[in-house]
């Protein structure tokens, strides 16, 4: 123990040798950490249910980015039994996989909204989004009833969906092409969504906003809004979580 401690002290004092030791170290560490991920196709299990968003839903997305509500509400529960038994079976990889960026964090000043989907009504959202105190008292949320008076029919989304697919989203050629209209064929409640869904399984389609005559902002944020957390089976997505560690 002595002689331990004897060579500690000196590698303590010797500047150079205790940048060399620990440069070493780190190393090692790093070798560990990151030589795997170049022998794996993918760090993220892909579950049953996952699929990119429609436009309606990623025009939605984007408006949340864009007015900040990241910084108040994370999307990512924890596996603690406080964070499942109030907001639901906790975050998978998976459901992230197609979010650039993801919308995870720590902060929250508002509830987390990884499960918010079909919890409440339309009207409930489009009520909270433009007077949050008139449902819910305590709420330091400012109001965003402007997003009902803007309408989102000159959007170019396919160009956006393009975007996406080449940094990995499967959009095919044909969900491209057709993605202005099936941009606002989402939020027609008198459209005809069978070829839409097939490409869009779980897609909801509706008037979101309480207004039929005119697509705007507040369709595609109440849009993306009851889309959280509905596509996958999360039953049977921890069954399989549980089989693959099993299997280690």
């Amino acid at each position: 123990m002595a002689d331990f401690l004897t060579t500690h002290r000196k590698i303590e004092r010797n500047i150079t040798l205790l940048a060399v030791l620990a440069f070493i170290a780190v190393a090692i560490g790093g070798i560990v950490e990151i030589a795997p991920l170049f022998w794996i196709d993918s760090t993220v299990e892909k579950v049953e249910g996952m699929r990119p968003y429609t436009p309606l839903e990623q025009a939605g997305r984007n408006i949340y980015v864009r007015e900040g509500c990241y910084a108040c509400h994370s999307q990512m529960i924890r596996p603690f039994r406080d964070e499942v038994e109030r907001y639901g079976h906790y975050s998978l990889a998976a459901e992230s996989m197609y979010d650039h960026p993801f919308q995870w964090g720590s902060k929250r000043t508002g509830p987390d909204l990884a499960r918010v989907g079909n919890r409440y009504s339309d009207e409930w959202h489009v009520q909270h989004l433009t007077d949050p105190r008139s449902v819910v008292p305590e709420s330091i949320m400012p109001p965003y009833a402007f997003l009902a008076n803007r309408e989102i029919n000159d959007l170019d989304m396919g160009a956006h969906l393009l975007a996406l697919s080449r940094v990995g989203v499967p959009y095919s050629k044909d969900d491209i092409t057709k993605a202005n209209a099936d941009l606002a064929l989402q939020g027609d409640a008198e459209a005809d969504p069978s070829d839409f869904q097939k490409r869009y399984p779980k897609a909801q389609v509706r008037d979101f906003d309480g207004d039929p005559t005119r697509l705007t902002e507040m369709d595609a944020l109440v849009a993306y809004l009851q889309m959280l957390g509905t596509l996958v089976d999360t039953e049977s997505a921890a069954a399989l979580e549980q089989q693959s560690e099993a299997k280690k």
